[in-house]
C-alpha cells in the first residue's frame, strides 16, 4: 500500500505524532511519504496515495494556514481536472486518517473539532474515505502562551503529546492500516 503522511506543524507537537505515524507505516511493511507542509505553494498528488494520514495542530479553530493553502490550491487544481464529482463518489480503495494535536484552553476538543473537520472537506470532496478523525492533545510551547497549558480547560498538558499519546497514535496507526 502506498501512504502518504502530510502534516503541518508549528510548534513540533503535531510532528512528532506524524514522525511516530511514519515509522510505524513503515515497520508495518508499506511504503510512505512523509511530507511537512512548509508553504501553501507545495503540490502533492494526493491521488497516486491508497491511504493518507493528514494533520495539523489547531489555530483558532482551524488548520495552519499553510495547510488550508495547500488543500484549497489543492481542490482548485482537482476540480479544474474534473477529479471533484457531483455527489463526491467514492474511490473505492482510497482511505484517510484526519488527526490533530489542540491544547483547548478555552473549549477543550470543541477547539479541535472545526479544525479536523475542514481537512476532512478536501478528502471528501476527492471521494476518499475517512476511516478516522483523530484528536491529540499537546501543550502550549510559544512562551507567550505556555501558561494555557495549566490553567486551560484541559488542566495540566505540559509535555504532551507525552509517551502515552504517542503509543496510543502507534496502536491507532496499527489498527486502521489492518482494515
Amino acid at each position: 500500500m502506498k501512504v502518504l503522511n502530510l502534516y503541518f506543524s508549528s510548534t513540533g507537537n503535531t510532528e512528532r505524532v506524524a514522525l511516530r505515524i511514519g515509522k510505524t507505516v513503515q515497520e508495518l511493511g508499506h511504503t510512505v511519504d512523509t511530507l511537512k507542509i512548509t508553504t501553501e505553494d507545495m503540490q502533492v498528488d494526493i491521488l497516486k496515495y491508497d491511504f493518507i494520514f493528514a494533520g495539523s495542530g489547531v489555530y483558532g479553530q482551524l488548520p495552519g494556514e499553510p495547510l488550508i493553502g495547500l488543500f484549497r490550491k489543492t481542490l482548485q487544481r482537482y476540480s479544474k481536472e474534473g477529479e471533484v464529482k457531483p455527489c463526491s463518489p467514492r474511490r473505492s480503495s482510497a482511505k484517510v486518517v484526519i488527526y490533530c494535536t489542540y491544547g483547548g484552553v478555552h473549549t477543550g476538543i470543541n477547539e479541535a473539532i472545526p479544525a479536523v473537520k475542514y481537512m476532512g472537506q478536501l478528502f471528501d470532496h476527492l471521494g476518499y474515505t475517512i476511516v478516522g478523525e483523530w484528536y491529540v492533545v499537546g501543550e502550549y510551547t510559544l512562551e507567550e502562551q505556555r501558561q494555557n497549558s495549566v490553567v486551560g480547560r484541559l488542566g495540566d498538558i505540559r509535555g504532551r503529546p507525552n509517551e502515552e499519546d504517542l503509543r496510543d497514535v502507534v496502536e491507532r496507526a496499527r489498527g486502521i492500516l489492518k482494515i
